[in-house]
């Protein structure tokens, strides 16, 4: 066909035709706003139109404590496991732990890593942190004595159906960012650095509501529908630091231990369930996250307050009755996010469920006993079930030109001469 121009694939991207068309609509016309250009594709050889800022924000590291503790949550999660070769012994994770430490410093500053083949991956941080821990055998076998934190296992649960796929390693990293294609970079840089010291057990991958979606600080929701995570310690309340950092131990001043829980939720099972019964298990509206006795998602709930036929509003074996503590003590800081997996077992399809992760100065004493009050009875029982658990020592940041985890292996805060 003659007597026209050829508008090929090549040139119609040239044009920006395809740009500005279609699906691609709604990206282009809010990236050109931001950016204070004109809503129209640029010329050929003008500036690249680039994406909105949050891509370059990062999170720093506050005082003695690694990031992703306190951190506002991000959007998305990577939680790694590994196991410790078999000969690897102290020296050998000091050597595995210098080397993580400095990728993860790296990237969430949008640093390529040592050696990375991928650096243009590393470019966006999106408030990128990885924060490491140890399991129980780590500070059993590898940390001396006069420096090691207690820490305990978390004992038997009787609801618990635990799959080994899901269990106790030795080391792990959360790694939590806002963009996915900045984590997967991430974790890879992670996994590829570790290989000579350690096999990888599972990879958890969770998220949130985007970022965005709703203003910051929005207590997220599970994928009941429920708010999720509504009384959780917050910075700026006094007695958030007792609660969060242990810092008894001059090795571990500024470390905290991590909770890991993956609660597989019976969605197929909670669909059959109405709404006001969906109110009723927990304890909470749907729509406000409030008490049933309150309007407002943080009202104080009222578990003494009948109905006019003297029953309690608040069934005293609904979920936030259950959970609920006298001992403000029994507090701990909630970081979870949602997961769902391709499951072709299942007759959804799909696994899905929260990956409930949380971090207490004692776990023991924290959130042992509000876990054994749920174990015992609780309405939420007949749709959730833990089937992962772990339990963890994060230690405080790395001291400086140091590792994280130096101050437990080496009993030192300075780089030794022969590490330069």
């Amino acid at each position: 066909m003659s007597g026209g121009p050829r508008w090929d694939r090549r040139r119609v991207l040239r044009t920006g035709a395809a740009a500005l068309g279609g699906a691609g609509a709604g990206w282009s016309a809010s990236a050109l706003v931001a950016n204070g250009a004109a809503a129209a594709a640029p010329a050929e050889g003008a500036p690249r139109v680039v994406g909105p800022a949050a891509g370059a924000e990062t999170v720093p590291v506050v005082g003695t404590h690694q990031p992703g503790i306190d951190t506002a949550p991000q959007a998305h999660l990577a939680l790694v496991g590994w196991h410790l070769h078999p000969d690897v012994d102290a020296t050998g994770l000091g050597r595995m732990m210098r080397l993580l430490s400095d990728d993860a410093a790296r990237l969430a500053t949008g640093t390529a890593a040592l050696a990375d083949t991928e650096p243009e991956l590393a470019a966006h941080p999106a408030r990128l942190s990885v924060t490491f821990g140890f399991g129980p055998r780590v500070l059993r076998d590898l940390v001396p004595a006069a420096r090691r934190p207690v820490l305990e296992e978390l004992p038997t649960f009787g609801r618990d159906r635990l799959d080994p796929r899901w269990g106790q390693t030795d080391v792990v990293a959360q790694v939590c960012c806002d963009d996915p294609t900045t984590l997967a970079h991430a974790r890879r840089m992670l996994v590829k650095d570790a290989r000579t010291f350690a096999e990888v057990r599972w990879i958890q991958s969770g998220f949130r509501t985007a970022r965005g979606t709703v203003p910051d600080g929005t207590t997220m929701r599970n994928l009941m529908g429920q708010v999720d995570g509504t009384v959780n310690p917050a910075p700026a309340e006094p007695d958030f630091d007792s609660l969060v950092w242990a810092d008894g131990d001059p090795a571990f001043a500024g470390g905290t231990f991590l909770v890991v829980r993956r609660i597989r939720m019976q969605l197929e099972k909670w669909d059959r369930v109405d709404r006001v019964g969906r109110e009723v298990v927990v304890g909470r509206r749907l729509d406000t996250g409030a008490p049933l006795t309150g309007e407002r998602e943080f009202d104080e709930p009222d578990f003494a307050a009948t109905d006019r036929f003297g029953f309690p509003v608040i069934d005293p074996a609904s979920h936030i009755a259950r959970a609920r503590s006298a001992d403000p003590r029994e507090r701990f800081l909630r970081r979870a996010y949602n997961y769902t997996e391709a499951d072709p077992a299942r007759s959804s399809g799909e696994d899905s469920g929260l990956l409930f992760l949380a971090f207490a100065a004692d776990p023991s004493r924290q959130f042992v006993p509000v876990q054994r009050r749920l174990d015992e009875l609780d309405r939420l029982n007949d749709w959730v079930v833990t089937i992962g658990s772990a339990v963890y020592a994060v230690p405080p940041a790395a001291p400086p030109g140091g590792y994280v985890g130096q101050q437990l292996l080496e009993g030192t805060g300075t780089t030794q001469e022969g590490d330069r």
